[in-house]
C-alpha cells in the first residue's frame, strides 16, 4: 500500500514521516529521543523543566542510541528558562526545534543563527502563516484530541485543511495516532505530510515513566480523558488521578514558586505535578493523555511501535 509521504523538514529527511511527541516533565528524555531516531523517526527530547547540564546529557544520550538518526528538542514556549533551553541545545547540534504551549518568536532567532530548522505547534491557519513567515521549516496541527496542554478545542482533523491550504511548508498532523488504522487515515484521506505521536510513545518501555503510571494508561477507557485547566493559563487533557480530582475540586493549597513559568496562576505546581506523575506517585501527580489513550493495550518497545505503525505501507515515490 503505497501512502507514505517523504517528509523533509528544512534538509532534514527521515526514513519514516513520523515525529515523536516532546513530553515533558521528563517521559521523554534521551533513551526515548534515540530509540525514535534509530527506528527512522525524529526522536524529541522534552526540554522543559529540564536543567542545562542535564540536557546536555540527555541529547548526549539521544545520540547514543540514535545510530545517526534525528534528534531534535520540544520545549514549553510558557518556560521561563525557554530561551537558555533552546540555545543550549542549538549549541550541542541539536537537529531541530520544536514549540509548543504558545508562540514564540525567539526561536526563529536561534534557528536562522545555528542553522537549525524551526518547527511550532500551531492550531490555526493565521498562526501557521506567521510561523511561515518568521521562517518555520514545517508546522504541526495539534487539536483537542492530543494529550497535555491544548490552543484549541477544535479537532486536529478539522484544523489540518485551513492550515494546509494557508501554507507552503510541511504540515505535520498531531493528536489520535494510536496505530496503522490512524496512520493511513492521516496520509490516505488528511493528506498530511507526516504525524506527531505523543500518547502511544508515551506507553512504550523507553519511556521514562514508572509502571504505575502506564497502569493508568492501560486501566483507561473511553472518554475518561478530561479537560484540567493548567497554572499555565491552557486546558490540557488528563487522566483521572488522586492529585486530578482534587485540583478539579479547587482543593489545593498555592504552592511555592520558583518562578518556572513565565506566568502561573499558582492553582497548584504544573511542573512538580507532571514529576510526580512520572515517577508513579500519583497521589500527588498529573497524568496527561491523548483522548485516544483507551485504545492502547499493552506497553510496547518504539521498534515494535514503528513495525505496528508501517509494516506493509510503502512510499508514494
Amino acid at each position: 500500500m503505497k501512502i507514505l509521504p517523504r517528509l523533509k523538514i528544512g534538509k532534514l529527511q527521515p526514513k519514516y514521516p513520523l515525529m515523536q511527541g516532546g513530553m515533558a516533565i521528563r517521559v521523554s528524555t534521551g533513551k526515548l529521543a534515540g530509540a525514535v531516531a534509530r527506528e527512522g523517526g525524529i526522536g524529541l527530547i522534552a526540554g522543559s523543566g529540564m536543567g542545562l547540564d542535564e540536557l546536555r546529557n540527555e541529547i548526549a544520550i539521544a545520540r547514543s542510541f540514535a545510530n545517526g538518526g534525528i534528534v531534535g528538542i520540544n520545549t514549553m514556549v510558557a518556560a521561563s528558562g525557554f530561551r537558555a533551553i533552546m540555545e543550549t541545545a542549538a549549541k550541542a547540534g541539536i537537529d531541530v526545534m520544536i514549540a509548543g504551549a504558545g508562540f514564540s518568536r525567539d526561536i526563529f532567532d536561534i534557528g536562522r543563527e545555528y542553522d537549525i530548522p524551526v518547527v511550532p505547534i500551531v492550531s490555526s491557519d493565521r498562526v501557521a502563516v506567521l510561523s511561515e513567515k518568521l521562517g518555520a521549516s514545517a508546522v504541526v496541527v495539534e487539536g483537542c484530541e492530543a494529550g497535555g496542554h491544548l490552543g484549541t478545542d477544535r479537532l486536529a482533523r478539522d484544523i489540518f485543511p485551513e492550515v494546509r491550504a494557508a501554507v507552503q511548508i510541511p504540515v505535520l498532523l498531531a493528536g489520535g495516532v494510536i496505530d496503522q488504522h490512524d496512520i493511513v487515515e492521516a496520509f490516505s484521506t488528511t493528506k498530511a505530510d507526516g504525524v506527531q505521536v505523543g500518547t502511544r510513545f508515551a506507553a512504550s518501555f523507553e519511556a521514562n515513566v514508572d509502571k504505575a503510571f502506564h497502569e493508568v494508561y492501560l486501566n483507561s477507557k473511553k472518554g475518561d480523558v478530561f479537560r484540567i485547566m493548567s497554572p499555565v493559563g491552557l486546558w490540557g487533557n488528563a487522566l483521572s488521578t488522586p492529585f486530578s480530582d482534587k485540583a478539579e475540586r479547587g482543593e489545593m493549597k498555592p504552592p511555592s514558586c520558583n518562578s518556572c513559568l513565565k506566568k502561573c496562576s499558582r492553582c497548584f505546581c504544573i511542573i512538580q505535578a507532571l514529576i510526580e506523575a512520572r515517577g508513579g506517585n500519583l497521589d500527588k501527580g498529573l497524568v496527561f493523555a491523548g483522548e485516544h489513550v483507551y485504545r492502547i493495550n499493552e506497553i510496547l518497545s518504539v521498534k515494535d511501535i514503528f513495525n505496528m505503525f508501517f509494516s506493509g505501507l510503502d512510499y508514494l515515490d
